[in-house]
């Protein structure tokens, strides 16, 4: 997460929002979100999950990473699973494949 803080300002350029959730109380998620310059949604439930296309691990019951690109009207450009810390979605790629996404546009 903090990889996507150092870039805020490119995503800020192309006019895009950041966002984070996770199954941490508040105070953890808080304490996470006081050095990011995003919010953190914090307490996210199973169904929650579910909803938003996320991969919830009910061993440890959590949230394993999804991240997701939406365009202007909310639909989901990319998703990005793992199970682990390989294979996460890079900001520095996020922002090449919103710049793609945006010249498709245009053509």
């Amino acid at each position: 997460m903090a990889a996507f803080n150092d870039l805020k300002a490119e995503f800020d350029k192309l006019g895009v929002s950041i966002l984070a959730a996770s199954v941490d109380p508040q105070d953890k998620a808080t304490e996470v979100q006081e050095a990011l310059q995003y919010p953190v949604a914090y307490g996210v439930t199973h169904d929650q999950g579910d909803s938003i296309g996320s991969w919830w691990e009910d061993r440890r019951a959590i949230v394993q990473p999804s991240e997701f690109i939406l365009n202007e009207s909310g639909i989901v450009v990319s998703a990005t699973y793992s199970t682990g810390p390989v294979g996460r979605l890079m900001p520095d790629d996020a922002l090449k494949l919103i710049k793609f996404v945006d010249a498709q546009k245009s053509k």
